[in-house]
């Protein structure tokens, strides 16, 4: 009895023989000695429990059930040989469902900027953006590019570096003015906090110390959220102090509604990254995509 494991061999094989009109024929045309081709076709015979080709020394001529079957088995190999065209013109042309997941932040500041070129440039891709500051799972949930921004563990996903951003400490003037300025980060236990819930260790910010060590600090955050714009929306209305990355609030900088603070105790940038699943077999809707992002982040200051 055939299994969903044998089911297929001998198939093309037989095919072959029969369109080159011989066994010879079609061992030439697929590279295999004569006796190789003869024992596939046996073997296929034995699997379907009767014969398909009659055989001569000199002819070969199909029976009624190889007639049959090879009908069948043509369509079978047609129809792979087009799936397979398929998916290697999708690897070329890039086209189909692009799905991507963004800080809040950096959709906002970014990429609502840059989608209108993209899907202009590639008319035939079609995107579903998540914005949201929750670490999505790519794998799992079924993205073909997150972006993120700080350290990544995801140690069996590829990640293209696409820029830094700087991990600012930021506060409303009008707080400073009434609590005070704190000039270590240790200072920082004396005022009101608002913090990231989706922060990697949470309570504890960190900070650069003398000869480039860390500093941890321990925070007790009055208010904890996962949006950084609520976050920045409470440092402005005068409730306390957070961290933010630069590019959720340049423009409150640029503005004045929000001042840097302990820059001295500033730790390196950290990357902006876009992340995915593999380089092998990369589609081509997910290369161009990165590609993109890679040059506009590039070319903006």
């Amino acid at each position: 009895m055939d299994t969903n494991r044998d089911i297929f061999d001998g198939m093309i094989v037989f095919c072959e023989v029969v369109e080159a009109n011989g066994f010879a024929a079609a061992a030439r045309n697929l590279g295999h000695a004569a006796s190789h081709v003869s024992k596939e076709v046996a073997r296929l015979e034995a699997r379907l429990g009767t014969r398909v080709l009659n055989r001569t020394t000199r002819t070969i001529s199909l029976t009624e059930a190889g007639r049959a079957y090879y009908d069948q088995a043509r369509q079978v190999i047609e129809d792979a040989r087009c799936a397979q065209e398929r998916i290697l013109s999708a690897n070329e042309k890039p086209f189909g469902l692009l799905r991507v997941s963004a800080p809040v932040s950096l959709s906002l500041t970014t990429l609502n900027r840059w989608l209108p070129e993209f899907l202009d440039r590639y008319p035939e891709i079609r995107m579903q953006v998540d914005s949201s500051d929750r670490r999505v799972d790519l794998v799992a949930e079924g993205f073909d590019v997150v972006v993120r921004a700080g350290r990544l563990d995801d140690t069996d996903l590829i990640a293209t570096r696409l820029d830094t951003a700087r991990l600012l400490t930021v506060a409303a003037p009008d707080y400073l003015g009434g609590h005070g300025t704190p000039a270590t980060p240790a200072d920082l236990t004396g005022h009101t906090l608002i913090d990231f819930s989706q922060r990697e260790i949470a309570a504890r910010w960190s900070y650069r110390g003398e000869g480039g060590t860390t500093v941890a600090v321990t925070v007790a955050p009055r208010v904890v959220c996962n949006s950084a714009e609520t976050e920045a929306a409470l440092a402005i209305a005068g409730v306390g102090i957070t961290r933010l990355p630069s590019f959720a609030c340049s423009a409150e900088l640029v503005s004045g509604a929000l001042v840097p603070i302990l820059e001295a105790f500033e730790e390196p940038p950290i990357g902006v990254y876009a992340v995915y699943p593999s380089r092998a077999h990369l589609a081509a809707k997910v290369r161009v995509f990165v590609d993109f992002l890679r040059l506009k982040f590039k070319e903006t200051p």
